[in-house]
């Protein structure tokens, strides 16, 4: 008869992953992976909206990145998650809009912590509503 062993508890891992065949950039992490036991966390589109709804920064797109970050965190919190947990963000920015002034308003609040995530950024017709220059969503893993 086989000896019966408990199951061992695997910790989760997160590994951001740069190869070398692959080009280096502060900014964003090349690959990421996800091993163990871990909760996920999927935040769906989040737009320049306050609490009540009301549009936030229109027809300025570096006020909209910072309300729509307040509104991710706020989502990354209800989840259990904050900013370091993020793993994956998905950036849709109206054509003819400075990705520059946005990337500002985004490198303030995401500052110097390491493992920047994956990231793709798309530029889009439009988005949900006319005064919306930019949307975001994002996975964060934590371990458990």
């Amino acid at each position: 008869m086989a000896k019966q062993t408990k199951p061992t508890h695997v910790n989760g891992q997160v590994k951001y992953l740069n190869p070398d065949d692959l080009p280096k950039n502060p900014a964003f992490t090349n690959v990421v992976t996800v091993t163990g036991s871990v909760k996920t966390i999927y935040v769906g589109g989040q737009d320049a909206v306050d609490a009540s709804g009301a549009i936030v920064g229109k027809g300025d797109i570096k006020a909209q990145t910072e309300q729509i970050l307040k509104n991710i965190q706020v989502a990354l919190a209800a989840g259990g998650a904050q900013l370091e947990h993020v793993i994956k963000w998905n950036i849709y920015v109206v054509q003819g809009q400075s990705l520059q002034a946005g990337f500002e308003a985004f490198q303030r609040v995401w500052g110097n912590r390491p493992n920047p995530p994956a990231i793709s950024v798309m530029f889009v017709a439009g988005l949900a509503h006319p005064d919306f220059l930019a949307e975001m969503d994002t996975v964060a893993v934590v371990p458990e």
